[in-house]
């Protein structure tokens, strides 16, 4: 007998090897894992299996067929369940051994012979392809036997344990086609962080009989689920827990239904198809509220494939629909599941509701991509205004299968306790790991049982600037972990700081030859003439212009109004027309840039702006606006009503941080944006002195004294 979860992936992995020749190491999933998940259901009804044959014999020799005997033995056979389970064929994985000549057909039968739903769960597998191509290939006999011999009763081995198992499958076989294995599950010890913190301060899970419902917007093989359950039947084994999950890949989502179906939980609450919508496939629970969601989206995939379906529910029903504040930058779809998943919250308590609360994995670019009004930014703000970001927590490095990178849990809520009530909380868990024995894939790094319940400790403490010690560098110091912030400290103000164009004019020579070279000046003196309208250049028309510009001789002035004066003067009196176009023509050719000029002004004596000194300033908001701010999330109503409230707080910024480097400056409001990021890694950071000089050159001297040593060795 196997004992301990490696074993037993080892031997399901020897069996894999079996099929090497038909199918490359890639492809072995198309197998392995459905048998799988096949020997597990059969290891389930075999207690069963005697008594439902015989009473599914004696119901046909009464005369019951078709639905209603389909009725009956389904009523028989799952006595003591909710969710009908059974098989009525002859067979089982020991009973098909007897007969290898005809193993193909009675191993199809011994599928077709499963109730609607476990048959559904092959039919995504797309298995009976596979058993003609093991056939062919003389394996079918030879992985058929090999399964047969391992145990995989629930007594033997748990549900929980059973999502492990495959989900070390999954990756194992991921790393054979060299695909992503964080697309189909999230290490375990995550999903328990995330619960730990989700479930923290929520009293309703412990009263006896409790209904809550769990949803998984992007369930894989529902490991976030099952942790979810688990973590609330530990604590409450009387509460009814409802889980709720959809999946578009259809082998993931043979896996979860298939656990939910063992489990007697409604495997019908998992939906396939595309949880944002394609076209094709839409939200599975479109009129569902959840009280409790965790996800692990897919991050940094575009969403390309959902653009027109998700746009279009944008554009016509806004804060009706799903994506009401604003759609993120194609490349990188993330953010709207989180959308989704708000939009399936409870009311708020103060509304009379149960309130909600979501954990999402993310990456670090939602928490600071994007401009000032774009659709990130306006995501975070809407998120931020309302009061619905609980809190954050940095996870360590080399945490996942296919990634090393940094990621972040946000945890959302519309039912903060008053004393989180207008706040977020930061936390820095990035040094609350400890290594692996043994790598798997990119993932290096764990975070133990203990780690995970001083994390949640300091959640629930909710102090700025608790501190603990941590591991830095191969040394132990003490770090701040724990940051408070009021919501509006995420937020600042972007304006738009305009300098005045200055410019003096001469009609130099220099100049002169430069608009004799000007496109646009000789496009204006050419024209089309005779019946082939080639376009020539109108030589008396041009040598008019530059005569009359000569008699402006090469003096140079500082002011714009003058010269245009000058020029206009000098047009009339040699008889020359001068119209708008022209005029800007000259202008264009006969300046340049001069800091000491005059400023240009435009017909209401107002500065003109000089385009290329143009720049923006980021100004926190006033620490005593009130959220939500007036502003919509187009960036154009109300944005009065929001100048109103914000002038006097961004004169006083400019008169401190940028009239005394530039005295000649101002703020157009008509640009003014609203942005909101969240700088986690800024807020956490510790700066380091570097070392002294010498400490440095007394090293590198050091280092050339071994070189040579060992170079001495060699001679």
């Amino acid at each position: 007998m196997l004992n301990g979860h490696q074993e037993i992936v080892g031997f399901i992995w020897n069996i894999a090897n079996k099929l090497r020749g038909p199918y490359r190491p890639p492809q072995y999933r198309k197998v392995m894992l459905p048998m799988t998940v096949l020997r597990r259901l059969d290891c389930v009804l075999e207690p069963t299996k005697d008594s439902v044959l015989a009473e599914y014999k004696r119901l046909k020799n009464i005369g019951l067929t078709g639905n209603a005997l389909n009725a009956k033995i389904a009523e028989f056979a799952s006595k003591g369940r909710k969710q009908h389970l059974y098989n009525i064929s002859k067979y089982t994985f020991k009973k098909l051994l007897e007969d290898p000549e005809h193993l193909a057909k009675n191993l199809v039968s011994f599928i077709n012979g499963f109730s609607p739903k476990a048959k559904e769960i092959f039919e995504n597998f797309k298995f009976e392809q596979e058993i003609e191509k093991l056939d062919k290939a003389n394996r079918l006999f030879l992985v058929l036997k090999e399964f047969a011999d391992l145990d995989l009763h629930p007594a033997r081995i748990s549900n929980l344990q059973m999502g492990y198992l495959f989900e070390e499958l999954i990756r194992k076989f991921n790393e054979q086609a060299n695909e992503e294995a964080g697309d189909h599950f999230t290490p375990r010890e995550v999903i328990k962080l995330m619960a730990h913190i989700l479930y923290t301060g929520e009293e309703d899970i412990y009263k006896s009989g409790i209904v809550r419902t769990v949803y998984d917007p992007a369930c894989g093989t529902g490991g976030m689920l099952s942790v979810s359950e688990e973590y609330i039947r530990s604590h409450n084994d009387k509460a009814r827990i409802m889980l709720y999950g959809q999946e578009y890949n259809d082998e993931s989502y043979a896996i979860c239904t298939s656990d939910l179906l063992i489990k007697d939980e409604p495997a019908d609450n998992i939906v396939l198809g595309n949880t944002l919508g394609d076209g094709k496939t839409f939200d599975g629970h479109k009129e569902k509220k959840f009280h409790y969601m965790l996800a692990n989206p897919p991050f940094g995939v575009e969403w390309k494939p959902e653009e027109q379906y998700i746009k279009k529910e944008h554009k016509d029903l806004g804060f009706d629909g799903r994506f009401g504040p604003g759609l993120p930058r194609i490349n990188d779809g993330s953010l709207l599941f989180l959308l989704h998943m708000m939009s399936k919250m409870h009311p708020a308590p103060e509304k009379r509701g149960d309130g909600s609360k979501i954990a999402i994995i993310f990456n670090g670019s939602p928490l600071f991509t994007g401009d000032a009004g774009s659709g990130e930014s306006n995501i975070r703000r809407w998120i931020i205004e309302n009061d619905w970001l609980d809190a954050i927590v940095a996870l360590p490095d080399q945490l996942f299968y296919n990634t090393g990178i940094s990621t972040y849990i946000w945890f959302v809520s519309n039912k903060k306790p008053r004393e989180r009530k207008g706040k977020v909380q930061l936390i820095d868990a990035s040094k609350f790991f400890q290594k692996m024995k043994k790598s798997l894939g990119n993932k290096r790094n764990e975070i133990s049982d203990a780690q995970i319940e001083e994390i949640t400790r300091i959640y629930a403490a909710c102090r700025h600037d608790l501190k603990t010690v941590v591991p830095v560098d191969g040394a132990e110091e003490e770090r701040a972990v724990s940051k408070i912030l009021d919501n509006r400290d995420f937020g600042y103000i972007k304006v738009t700081v305009e300098r005045p164009l200055r410019l003096n004019f001469s009609a130099n020579e220099e100049r002169i030859n430069r608009l004799k070279e000007d496109e646009a000046f000789l496009s204006y003196v050419t024209e089309k003439s005779g019946k082939s309208k080639h376009a020539v250049v109108n030589d008396l028309r041009k040598e008019e212009i530059l005569g009359a510009l000569s008699s402006l001789g090469g003096e140079l002035s500082t002011k714009r109004d003058l010269f245009i004066d000058a020029i206009n003067l000098a047009f009339e009196k040699a008889e020359v027309k001068l119209d708008a176009k022209l005029r800007k023509i000259l202008l264009n050719n006969l300046s340049e840039k001069d800091t000491e000029a005059e400023a240009c002004t435009d017909a209401n004596g107002n500065p003109e702006p000089d385009p290329e000194l143009r720049d923006n300033e980021n100004i926190p908001l006033p620490k005593d606006i009130q959220l939500p701010l007036p502003l919509g999330y187009d960036n154009e109503t109300g944005l009065d009503d929001l100048i109103t409230l914000v002038k006097k707080h961004c004169e006083a910024y400019m008169a401190k941080e940028v009239l005394p480097h530039v005295p000649d400056a101002w703020i157009d409001y008509k640009k003014t944006k609203i942005g909101f990021e969240i700088p986690v890694n800024k807020l956490f950071y510790v700066y380091k002195a570097p070392r002294e000089l010498s400490e440095i050159t007394a090293e590198i001297i050091e280092i050339e004294k071994n070189i040579m040593n060992a170079l001495k060795t060699l001679v």
